[in-house]
């Protein structure tokens, strides 16, 4: 069994591996990944994944067999049925009677991070789990109380970003067609296509309503970026938690103890989570071996400890850099350094996605991303529509909508940390 953590991106879900037990999470908020870089959420931006390729775990069709609906529900629809067919005027597809009926069955659970997969989409919903897409670069998320898709943050690099599209817009339509909040994983699936090829986005932003023609191309999700800004201040920055995120940021940071660097700046601002192993690889970089880095409790309030499984290496001074954007996978990095007070966290309060799904693939092929756990810092603090706070909470200029391409000079809370590790 794996878990995984949804990261709303703008490709699809990345699917996190677990320990040794095949348990994968992921980020975010939904946080969905598309082709539009869902973290994942988006989102995110963590379940566990029942691969195919294990032969459904479980026993899952021993589960979907039986009788799981009342007779009520189930006399209901029968009675609708009976009304198509002795009214309805066009012809019907027993199929999508069948998928529409399941999907607002799931929608009913009024949980924005639970949702059923048709089968045909499942391949694309796990594909990209090695951190690679064709779409515009951009992570999304719901936002029920307006509707509507929202652009959690651009990738950066990615088409989107390259065009302007900023962190907070709202997605009116794509390729003329209007999407709601519920509707993020048709509008993901529609992002996607082939490289080269264009889709026309149009943004509200605030009163404004922007029309983007954006040409598809393969987008990296997560390249760990990494260099020194001055006096001998290291800085690494990564937008999600993939597969290899960790032995990449390893590899950089060696790469900068080389070079000579005193303190380290990690930037997570506007990452929207991801594999929820990769952040824990990531702590272990820089905690004690052994040290746990979260709890998780399920709904039977049993809980089970995530620790750190090798030697740090990290022994300079360090500050975390994060926003409203940081999420899953982010925040459970930023609970951690922040109990152990292994950093300084400097920025905005964090989005608060403290929950994790379990993505189980049906015997039909279908699957279903349904919430199951919910996370803790390793002292037991709710990170869960709460966020983390930072030690030090700084905004940036008003001119600035987000973090992506703003010149270091005008980025107050990449300031604030060069100025604390210099004291």
């Amino acid at each position: 069994m794996k878990k995984e953590e949804d990261q709303t991106n703008g490709g699809f879900k990345v699917i996190q591996e677990k320990k040794n037990s095949n348990k994968i999470y992921k980020t975010l908020m939904l946080v969905v990944l598309v082709a539009f870089m869902t973290f994942i959420a988006t989102s995110i931006g963590m379940y566990k994944y029942l691969s195919a390729n294990m032969g459904t775990s479980m026993n899952l069709s021993a589960l979907v067999s039986k009788e799981t609906t009342s007779d009520a529900i189930t006399n209901k629809i029968n009675e609708y049925r009976k009304i198509i067919d002795k009214y309805y005027l066009g012809e019907i597809d027993e199929n999508k009677l069948k998928e529409g009926a399941i999907k607002g069955y799931i929608e009913g659970l009024d949980d924005q991070y639970t949702e059923y997969i048709p089968k045909e989409d499942m391949e694309e919903y796990t594909e990209d789990i090695e951190g690679e897409f064709v779409g515009i670069g951009v992570y999304m998320i719901q936002d029920k109380e307006i509707d509507r898709v929202r652009v959690l943050a651009p990738i950066k690099n990615g088409p989107a970003a390259e065009a302007g599209i900023q962190s907070g817009d709202i997605i009116r339509s794509l390729n003329d067609v209007e999407y709601t909040a519920s509707q993020m994983s048709e509008l993901s699936q529609a992002i996607k296509g082939e490289e080269g090829s264009t889709v026309k986005l149009e943004i509200i932003r605030g009163e404004e309503i922007i029309t983007y023609t954006l040409k598809r191309s393969n987008v990296k999700l997560n390249p760990v970026e990494g260099e020194i800004i001055e006096d001998e201040i290291g800085y690494i920055e990564f937008s999600s938690f993939d597969k290899n995120t960790a032995n990449e940021f390893r590899k950089k940071y060696e790469e900068l103890k080389e070079q000579g660097i005193k303190s380290l700046i990690i930037d997570i601002r506007n990452n929207g989570g991801g594999i929820v192993q990769e952040a824990v690889s990531i702590a272990g970089t820089i905690l004690d071996n052994g040290s746990t880095v979260l709890y998780e409790i399920n709904k039977n309030n049993e809980e089970e400890e995530m620790k750190t499984n090798t030697d740090p290496i990290i022994d300079v001074p360090i500050v975390l850099l994060v926003n409203e954007n940081s999420a899953s996978a982010s925040e459970i990095l930023a609970g951690a350094l922040r109990d152990y007070e292994k950093a300084k966290i400097v920025g905005k309060t964090t989005y608060g996605k403290g929950v994790i799904q379990q993505l189980l693939s049906l015997p039909d092929g279908s699957g279903l991303k349904i919430t199951s756990e919910e996370y803790l810092t390793p002292k037991k603090n709710k990170i869960n529509k709460v966020g983390i706070e930072p030690d030090e909470s700084v905004d940036l200029p008003k001119d600035i909508a987000n973090i992506i391409n703003v010149e270091k000079e005008k980025d107050k809370q990449l300031q604030k940390a060069i100025e604390l590790l210099k004291k």
